[in-house]
Protein backbone atom coordinates (compact mmCIF):
# COMPACT_ATOMS: atom_id res chain seq x y z
CA UNK A 1 0.00 0.00 0.00
CA UNK A 2 0.79 3.39 -0.83
CA UNK A 3 1.39 6.14 1.72
CA UNK A 4 -0.40 8.62 -0.27
CA UNK A 5 -3.75 6.52 0.48
CA UNK A 6 -3.62 8.09 4.27
CA UNK A 7 -7.05 9.34 3.67
CA UNK A 8 -8.24 6.48 2.01
CA UNK A 9 -11.55 4.71 3.69
CA UNK A 10 -10.11 1.69 5.91
CA UNK A 11 -13.05 -0.10 5.37
CA UNK A 12 -11.65 -0.45 1.77
CA UNK A 13 -8.89 -2.55 2.62
CA UNK A 14 -10.48 -4.41 5.67
CA UNK A 15 -10.36 -8.07 5.40
CA UNK A 16 -13.76 -10.32 5.72
CA UNK A 17 -12.24 -13.36 6.95
CA UNK A 18 -12.93 -12.70 10.99
CA UNK A 19 -13.56 -15.20 13.65
CA UNK A 20 -15.84 -13.21 16.06
CA UNK A 21 -17.38 -16.22 18.66
CA UNK A 22 -20.58 -15.96 21.06
CA UNK A 23 -19.73 -15.11 24.56
CA UNK A 24 -21.14 -18.34 25.88
CA UNK A 25 -19.41 -20.14 24.15
CA UNK A 26 -17.00 -22.77 26.06
CA UNK A 27 -13.16 -22.87 25.21
CA UNK A 28 -14.11 -26.49 23.69
CA UNK A 29 -16.26 -25.07 21.57
CA UNK A 30 -14.01 -21.99 20.44
CA UNK A 31 -11.63 -24.95 19.71
CA UNK A 32 -13.98 -27.01 17.63
CA UNK A 33 -15.06 -24.27 15.37
CA UNK A 34 -11.17 -23.54 14.61
CA UNK A 35 -11.01 -27.17 14.06
CA UNK A 36 -13.44 -27.60 11.85
CA UNK A 37 -13.40 -23.89 10.08
CA UNK A 38 -11.02 -23.73 6.74
CA UNK A 39 -9.35 -20.74 8.36
CA UNK A 40 -6.53 -19.91 5.48
CA UNK A 41 -5.65 -16.42 7.13
CA UNK A 42 -3.58 -15.65 10.27
CA UNK A 43 -5.52 -15.53 13.41
CA UNK A 44 -4.38 -13.60 15.79
CA UNK A 45 -7.00 -12.38 17.77
CA UNK A 46 -10.96 -14.21 18.38
CA UNK A 47 -13.79 -11.44 18.54
CA UNK A 48 -16.07 -12.26 21.02
CA UNK A 49 -19.98 -11.20 20.54
CA UNK A 50 -23.09 -11.10 22.09
CA UNK A 51 -26.61 -12.29 21.38
CA UNK A 52 -27.03 -9.20 19.08
CA UNK A 53 -23.86 -9.64 16.86
CA UNK A 54 -22.44 -6.30 19.07
CA UNK A 55 -18.53 -6.99 19.59
CA UNK A 56 -18.11 -7.19 23.45
CA UNK A 57 -14.46 -8.54 23.68
CA UNK A 58 -11.51 -9.82 22.63
CA UNK A 59 -8.82 -12.84 23.21
CA UNK A 60 -5.76 -13.31 22.02
CA UNK A 61 -5.35 -17.01 20.30
CA UNK A 62 -2.64 -17.86 23.03
CA UNK A 63 -5.29 -17.02 25.62
CA UNK A 64 -7.60 -19.32 24.41
CA UNK A 65 -4.82 -22.17 23.77
CA UNK A 66 -3.66 -21.97 27.34
CA UNK A 67 -7.75 -21.75 29.19
CA UNK A 68 -9.48 -24.25 30.88
CA UNK A 69 -11.57 -25.86 28.36
CA UNK A 70 -14.66 -25.54 30.60
CA UNK A 71 -14.68 -22.25 30.65
CA UNK A 72 -16.70 -19.95 29.04
CA UNK A 73 -15.33 -17.09 26.24
CA UNK A 74 -17.12 -14.20 28.38
CA UNK A 75 -14.70 -15.25 31.41
CA UNK A 76 -11.27 -14.78 29.96
CA UNK A 77 -12.42 -12.52 27.23
CA UNK A 78 -10.45 -9.43 27.51
CA UNK A 79 -13.52 -6.45 27.88
CA UNK A 80 -11.65 -3.59 26.57
CA UNK A 81 -12.04 -3.66 23.06
CA UNK A 82 -10.12 -1.27 20.75
CA UNK A 83 -11.90 -0.71 17.13
CA UNK A 84 -12.14 1.46 14.41
CA UNK A 85 -15.84 2.51 13.23
CA UNK A 86 -16.25 1.86 9.38
CA UNK A 87 -16.14 5.68 8.81
CA UNK A 88 -12.70 6.26 9.97
CA UNK A 89 -9.78 6.53 7.02
CA UNK A 90 -6.56 5.08 6.70
CA UNK A 91 -4.90 7.77 9.02
CA UNK A 92 -7.07 6.97 11.68
CA UNK A 93 -6.32 3.34 11.71
CA UNK A 94 -2.12 4.30 11.61
CA UNK A 95 -3.06 6.19 14.95
CA UNK A 96 -4.78 3.02 16.71
CA UNK A 97 -2.20 1.19 16.22
CA UNK A 98 0.80 3.54 16.49
CA UNK A 99 -1.33 4.05 19.82
CA UNK A 100 -2.12 0.67 20.92
CA UNK A 101 0.15 -1.37 19.37
CA UNK A 102 -2.05 -4.12 18.32
CA UNK A 103 -1.23 -6.42 15.45
CA UNK A 104 -4.93 -6.34 14.41
CA UNK A 105 -7.67 -4.21 15.01
CA UNK A 106 -11.60 -4.54 14.01
CA UNK A 107 -13.74 -2.53 12.12
CA UNK A 108 -17.35 -1.66 13.62
CA UNK A 109 -20.33 0.48 12.53
CA UNK A 110 -22.16 2.39 14.83
CA UNK A 111 -24.10 -0.36 16.58
CA UNK A 112 -21.06 -2.45 17.24
CA UNK A 113 -21.20 -5.10 14.43
CA UNK A 114 -18.13 -6.32 13.08
CA UNK A 115 -17.95 -5.20 9.01
CA UNK A 116 -14.24 -6.51 9.14
CA UNK A 117 -10.61 -6.74 10.27
CA UNK A 118 -7.52 -4.71 9.78
CA UNK A 119 -4.02 -6.28 9.63
CA UNK A 120 -1.26 -4.34 10.55
CA UNK A 121 0.64 -5.68 7.70
CA UNK A 122 -1.42 -3.38 5.35
CA UNK A 123 -0.19 -0.43 5.97
CA UNK A 124 3.37 -1.02 6.98
CA UNK A 125 4.35 1.86 4.61
CA UNK A 126 1.73 4.22 6.31
CA UNK A 127 2.64 3.24 9.74
CA UNK A 128 6.14 3.96 9.17
CA UNK A 129 5.02 7.33 7.45
CA UNK A 130 3.03 8.28 10.60
CA UNK A 131 5.93 6.97 12.59
CA UNK A 132 8.36 9.19 11.21
CA UNK A 133 6.03 12.22 11.60
CA UNK A 134 5.01 11.04 14.95
CA UNK A 135 8.63 11.46 15.65
CA UNK A 136 9.09 14.74 14.23
CA UNK A 137 6.32 16.39 16.58
CA UNK A 138 7.91 14.81 20.06
CA UNK A 139 11.17 16.56 18.85
CA UNK A 140 9.75 19.21 18.43
CA UNK A 141 7.14 19.46 21.34
CA UNK A 142 10.02 19.04 22.80
CA UNK A 143 10.83 22.38 22.61
CA UNK A 144 7.18 24.15 22.99
CA UNK A 145 5.99 23.55 19.52
CA UNK A 146 3.25 21.60 17.82
CA UNK A 147 4.41 20.59 14.04
CA UNK A 148 1.16 20.15 12.88
CA UNK A 149 0.41 23.75 14.55
CA UNK A 150 3.64 24.96 12.87
CA UNK A 151 2.45 24.28 9.51
CA UNK A 152 -0.88 26.67 9.31
CA UNK A 153 -1.05 30.17 7.44
CA UNK A 154 -2.15 31.90 10.13
CA UNK A 155 0.49 34.07 12.65
CA UNK A 156 -2.30 34.31 15.42
CA UNK A 157 -2.60 30.18 15.62
CA UNK A 158 0.65 30.21 15.61
CA UNK A 159 1.40 33.15 18.12
CA UNK A 160 -1.10 31.54 20.52
CA UNK A 161 0.81 28.08 20.28
CA UNK A 162 3.96 28.93 20.82
CA UNK A 163 4.13 32.38 23.02
CA UNK A 164 2.84 30.44 26.02
CA UNK A 165 5.59 28.15 26.54
CA UNK A 166 8.21 31.11 26.03
CA UNK A 167 6.61 32.59 29.41
CA UNK A 168 8.56 30.55 31.13
CA UNK A 169 11.87 30.85 29.16
CA UNK A 170 10.71 35.00 30.06
CA UNK A 171 10.50 34.18 33.80
CA UNK A 172 13.03 31.84 34.38
CA UNK A 173 14.88 34.91 32.63
CA UNK A 174 14.04 37.48 34.93
CA UNK A 175 14.72 35.30 38.27
CA UNK A 176 18.07 34.59 36.81
CA UNK A 177 18.50 38.62 36.75
CA UNK A 178 17.22 39.02 39.93
CA UNK A 179 19.36 36.26 41.45
CA UNK A 180 22.17 37.32 39.91
CA UNK A 181 21.67 41.12 41.08
CA UNK A 182 21.26 40.11 44.26
CA UNK A 183 25.19 38.52 43.66
CA UNK A 184 26.58 42.01 42.11
CA UNK A 185 28.48 43.26 44.54
CA UNK A 186 30.36 39.65 44.86
CA UNK A 187 30.69 39.59 41.12
CA UNK A 188 32.44 42.63 41.43
CA UNK A 189 34.77 40.89 43.70
CA UNK A 190 35.39 38.10 41.04
CA UNK A 191 35.00 38.80 37.51
CA UNK A 192 35.83 35.46 36.63
CA UNK A 193 32.54 34.24 37.82
CA UNK A 194 30.60 36.47 35.14
CA UNK A 195 32.71 34.60 32.24
CA UNK A 196 31.98 31.01 33.04
CA UNK A 197 28.02 31.65 33.84
CA UNK A 198 26.89 30.64 30.13
CA UNK A 199 29.08 27.80 30.04
CA UNK A 200 27.89 26.39 33.13
CA UNK A 201 24.16 27.21 32.17
CA UNK A 202 25.00 25.41 28.93
CA UNK A 203 26.12 22.19 30.41
CA UNK A 204 23.43 22.15 32.96
CA UNK A 205 20.55 22.35 30.14
CA UNK A 206 22.50 19.53 27.90
CA UNK A 207 22.43 17.29 30.34
CA UNK A 208 18.66 18.49 31.58
CA UNK A 209 17.50 17.64 28.35
CA UNK A 210 19.42 14.10 27.28
CA UNK A 211 17.61 13.24 30.97
CA UNK A 212 14.44 14.35 29.84
CA UNK A 213 14.68 12.23 26.44
CA UNK A 214 15.30 9.44 28.44
CA UNK A 215 12.83 10.05 30.58
CA UNK A 216 10.06 10.40 27.86
CA UNK A 217 10.97 7.84 25.82
CA UNK A 218 10.46 5.36 29.06
CA UNK A 219 6.98 7.07 29.68
CA UNK A 220 6.10 6.25 26.33
CA UNK A 221 5.43 3.09 26.34
CA UNK A 222 1.94 2.02 26.62
CA UNK A 223 2.02 0.13 29.81
CA UNK A 224 5.47 0.75 32.22
CA UNK A 225 7.28 -1.47 34.36
CA UNK A 226 8.26 0.51 36.97
CA UNK A 227 10.66 -1.37 37.99
CA UNK A 228 12.51 -1.52 35.08
CA UNK A 229 12.05 2.48 34.88
CA UNK A 230 13.56 3.12 38.26
CA UNK A 231 16.82 0.98 37.45
CA UNK A 232 16.85 3.02 34.15
CA UNK A 233 16.68 6.40 35.71
CA UNK A 234 19.52 4.64 38.28
CA UNK A 235 21.53 4.44 35.50
CA UNK A 236 21.04 7.69 34.11
CA UNK A 237 21.48 9.21 37.55
CA UNK A 238 24.74 8.09 37.93
CA UNK A 239 25.72 8.78 34.86
CA UNK A 240 24.84 12.54 35.68
CA UNK A 241 27.21 12.68 38.30
CA UNK A 242 30.00 11.38 36.20
CA UNK A 243 29.55 13.61 33.51
CA UNK A 244 29.33 16.49 36.10
CA UNK A 245 32.64 15.81 37.34
CA UNK A 246 34.52 15.38 34.41
CA UNK A 247 32.70 18.85 32.91
CA UNK A 248 33.38 20.16 36.32
CA UNK A 249 37.46 19.10 36.35
CA UNK A 250 37.50 19.94 32.34
CA UNK A 251 36.18 24.02 32.96
CA UNK A 252 37.73 23.99 35.97
CA UNK A 253 41.25 22.67 34.47
CA UNK A 254 41.21 25.48 31.81
CA UNK A 255 39.74 28.41 34.08
CA UNK A 256 42.61 27.86 36.39
CA UNK A 257 44.80 27.68 33.31
CA UNK A 258 43.54 31.17 31.93
CA UNK A 259 43.35 33.49 35.19
CA UNK A 260 44.95 31.98 37.98
CA UNK A 261 42.27 32.22 40.71
CA UNK A 262 41.99 29.23 43.02
CA UNK A 263 38.66 30.32 44.66
CA UNK A 264 37.07 30.97 41.49
CA UNK A 265 38.47 27.39 40.21
CA UNK A 266 36.44 25.45 42.64
CA UNK A 267 33.50 27.49 42.51
CA UNK A 268 33.16 26.52 38.99
CA UNK A 269 34.07 22.95 39.37
CA UNK A 270 31.86 22.66 42.43
CA UNK A 271 28.97 24.67 40.76
CA UNK A 272 28.85 22.23 37.41
CA UNK A 273 29.06 18.90 39.32
CA UNK A 274 25.86 20.21 41.41
CA UNK A 275 24.08 21.71 38.71
CA UNK A 276 24.52 19.11 35.90
CA UNK A 277 23.62 16.51 38.75
CA UNK A 278 20.55 18.54 39.68
CA UNK A 279 19.71 19.27 36.01
CA UNK A 280 19.81 15.65 35.24
CA UNK A 281 17.37 14.94 38.01
CA UNK A 282 15.16 17.44 36.86
CA UNK A 283 14.82 16.07 33.64
CA UNK A 284 13.61 12.95 35.41
CA UNK A 285 11.18 14.46 38.05
CA UNK A 286 9.48 16.99 35.71
CA UNK A 287 8.15 14.42 33.46
CA UNK A 288 7.74 11.96 35.59
CA UNK A 289 5.51 14.64 37.92
CA UNK A 290 3.59 16.03 34.58
CA UNK A 291 2.95 12.56 33.84
CA UNK A 292 1.58 11.39 36.43
CA UNK A 293 -1.01 14.53 36.76
CA UNK A 294 -2.47 13.24 33.69
CA UNK A 295 -1.24 15.74 31.31
CA UNK A 296 1.03 14.88 28.05
CA UNK A 297 4.81 14.83 29.22
CA UNK A 298 6.36 15.65 25.60
CA UNK A 299 4.52 19.03 25.14
CA UNK A 300 4.93 20.67 28.20
CA UNK A 301 8.43 19.36 29.68
CA UNK A 302 11.07 20.67 27.47
CA UNK A 303 10.37 24.64 28.06
CA UNK A 304 9.49 23.63 32.19
CA UNK A 305 12.64 21.59 32.68
CA UNK A 306 14.88 24.26 30.67
CA UNK A 307 13.38 27.24 32.86
CA UNK A 308 14.09 25.16 36.33
CA UNK A 309 17.51 24.21 35.23
CA UNK A 310 18.98 27.38 34.72
CA UNK A 311 17.61 29.18 38.03
CA UNK A 312 18.11 25.96 40.16
CA UNK A 313 22.45 26.38 38.52
CA UNK A 314 22.74 29.88 38.88
CA UNK A 315 21.28 29.68 42.21
CA UNK A 316 24.38 26.62 43.14
CA UNK A 317 26.75 29.30 41.73
CA UNK A 318 26.51 32.15 43.57
CA UNK A 319 25.63 30.44 46.55
CA UNK A 320 28.68 28.20 46.47
CA UNK A 321 31.08 31.16 45.66
CA UNK A 322 29.53 33.46 48.51
CA UNK A 323 29.98 30.56 50.61
CA UNK A 324 33.75 30.14 49.67
CA UNK A 325 34.49 33.82 50.21
CA UNK A 326 32.76 33.49 53.63
CA UNK A 327 34.94 30.45 55.22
Amino acid sequence: MRTDRLNDPVIKYAGKNVVALPQNDTVTQALEFLRNHNITDEIVYIYIVDENQALVGVLPLRRLLNADHKQKLADIMIEKVVSIHNDATVLDACHKFMEHRYLALPIVDKHKKIEGVIDISLFTDEVNAFARKSEQDNIFQLIGIHLAHGRRLSMMASFKDRFPWLLFNIASGIICAFIAGRYELLISQITMLALFITIILALAESVSMQSMTITLQALSAKRIYWKHFFKTLQLEIFIALVLGLGGGISVGLIALLWKNQLTATIVILLSIFLSMTSACLLGIIIPTLIRKFHFDPKIASGPIVLAVSDVVTLIFYFNIANWLLAN
